[in-house]
């Protein structure tokens, strides 16, 4: 059932987005770590558990005609460097076969210093699937000698139908069946305690689920986020450690 990013959904978005550039500017200023808000999140964290928690309500918020979701993880790399883990991080043609199979592709489209154009092509599995093509605008800055952040914001999220085969496309962005809008993520790195602490806060903007399409639409729309931002943290552990992160 396709549909269509409609203005009121993209001003919510929007104005979500400002609140929350807003609240994380402001915590750099103060414990910067998601993970030092909670003595038992950082003991988890350094136990070697990737978490993933919703930022407010149950990590989604009804919007007109849409759906916002803001979900905040973390996780701890023992023995990792910050300049390896930013290596890692910034070597986008390299991230198809860290994070596969979630990122089919991943090309590096631009630099200049600390500012990247990336593209990545997304693969949605769960009852459905679905395959997007996304660009991003990513900035890194570095805070204190162990401490840098990231911010990502997608620049073009569209949906092609027939991934693979001859017949190919890309749909319209925004007139599609609307399971990715938006997606900007936060990243935070922090080197401490013999190893680095990893932390992401992706929001997205989708579709709302219309009434009968529940059990199709629901685990691709609000299982997902979560779902995806875990095996981000835990291929982001594995790749620089060997091993993933437990549960």
């Amino acid at each position: 059932l396709k549909t269509e990013l409609k203005p009121a959904a993209l001003a919510a978005f929007d104005a979500y987005m400002r609140s929350a550039e807003a609240r994380l500017r402001y915590d750099e200023r103060g414990s910067f770590l998601w993970v030092d808000d909670s003595p038992e999140r950082r003991r988890l964290a350094l136990e070697g558990k990737a978490l993933a928690e919703p930022w407010a309500a149950k990590g989604e918020i009804a919007v007109p005609d849409g759906l916002i979701h803001d979900w905040v993880g973390a996780v701890f790399i023992p023995g990792a460097t910050l300049e390896k883990t930013l290596l890692m991080a910034e070597n986008y043609d390299n991230h198809k076969n860290l994070y596969k199979p979630e990122v089919v592709d991943s090309k590096l489209l631009s630099r200049n210093g600390d500012d990247f154009k990336v593209f990545l092509r997304l693969l949605k599995k769960k009852v459905i699937t679905v395959t997007l093509n996304t660009t991003y605008d990513v900035r890194y800055a570095r805070l204190a000698p162990n401490r840098w952040r990231a911010d990502a914001y997608s620049t073009r999220i569209a949906e092609v139908e027939n991934a693979g085969a001859r017949d190919e496309r890309e749909m319209p962005p925004g007139k599609d069946h609307g399971f990715m809008w938006r997606l900007n993520s936060f990243w935070r790195y922090e080197e401490r305690g013999g190893g680095v602490f990893v932390e992401c806060e992706a929001i997205s903007l989708t579709r709302g689920v219309p009434a009968g399409l529940g059990l199709l639409i629901n685990p691709i729309i609000r299982d997902l986020p979560k779902d995806s931002l875990l095996n981000l943290l835990n291929a982001t552990r594995q790749s620089l450690v060997g091993r993933p992160a437990g549960r």
